[in-house]
């Protein structure tokens, strides 16, 4: 094992069922797993009936677990993708149809940047469980007005319903990590986007949370660089410029991107 790689493997079997239980997977359902380790959770996707893609970036499980799946690699139901998930599952998905669900213990120094990096992109999936480090998913969940509220939070919530499923102590995995974990579930949304320019909705939301201390008009007038568009644009939406970003709803965060998008068009 290499301590560069966060692995730290759950070796609580009913907790493993547990996650693939709600992962709800079965006869010709297509899955992605980040981080098959040595495939304890692997072989229970695949015993369910499912197509199975996997991304491993530790050489020597790669070679393992192509080993024990070579079955199912023959049959055409499972599938070793070596490296590094976030330099390669763009790449996976050119080549393949988008699968049904995406699946994994993740490595807590990648959780947040792979979750977000497939929204930004426009990628959903029907749903996906994620075992996460659990001050990520805390802020996966979180509502405005908290204290956890991020743009991480934003984007996860936009695109997904998400919804807290089990919290995993230390003692749950090998070798024991110095924090918690907590799985989460979370199911495409409907009526995404929600708005006329998700790629100008994503730089925006990320802008208003920039600094959390200023106003959103403050961090707003660093995006535009027009300070003039700023109050027109908040004004336009209804959204009191004195206020911070951790207090602004998703549709309100909407509707300021659509009018932003109406401005920039008539400029």
């Amino acid at each position: 094992m290499q301590k560069k790689f966060g692995q730290n493997f759950l070796v609580n079997e009913d907790a493993r069922k547990r996650l693939v239980d709600a992962l709800e997977v079965g006869e010709g359902v297509k899955v992605w797993e980040v981080g098959p380790g040595l495939g304890s959770m692997t072989s229970e996707i695949l015993e369910r009936g499912s197509d199975l893609t996997v991304f491993e970036i530790d050489k020597g499980f790669a070679g393992l677990i192509s080993q024990f799946f070579e079955d199912y690699s023959k049959k055409g139901t499972f599938k070793l993708v070596e490296g590094d998930v976030l330099k390669t599952w763009k790449k996976q998905l050119d080549e393949n149809n988008l699968p049904d669900r995406f699946f994994g213990n993740l490595p807590y120094n990648i959780a947040a940047t792979i979750i977000a990096d497939t929204i930004e992109n426009n990628v959903r999936f029907d749903k996906c469980v994620f075992t996460v480090q659990k001050e990520v998913a805390v802020r996966m969940c979180a509502q405005p007005g908290s204290e956890d509220y991020s743009s991480f939070s934003v984007l996860c919530n936009w695109a997904y319903d998400v919804k807290p499923l089990l919290d995993l102590t230390g003692g749950n995995f090998w070798p024991k990590p110095n924090v918690d974990s907590r799985a989460v579930v979370m199911n495409k949304k409907e009526g995404f986007p929600g708005c006329n320019n998700p790629k100008l909705f994503v730089r925006m939301q990320r802008a208003l949370f920039t600094s959390r201390r200023k106003t959103v008009r403050n961090n707003l007038s660093g995006f535009l660089k027009n300070n003039d568009l700023t109050l027109q644009a908040l004004s336009e939406a209804g959204i009191d410029p004195m206020k911070r970003a951790e207090v602004l709803t998703i549709p309100q965060m909407l509707k300021l991107s659509d009018v932003i998008d109406k401005l920039n068009s008539g400029n």
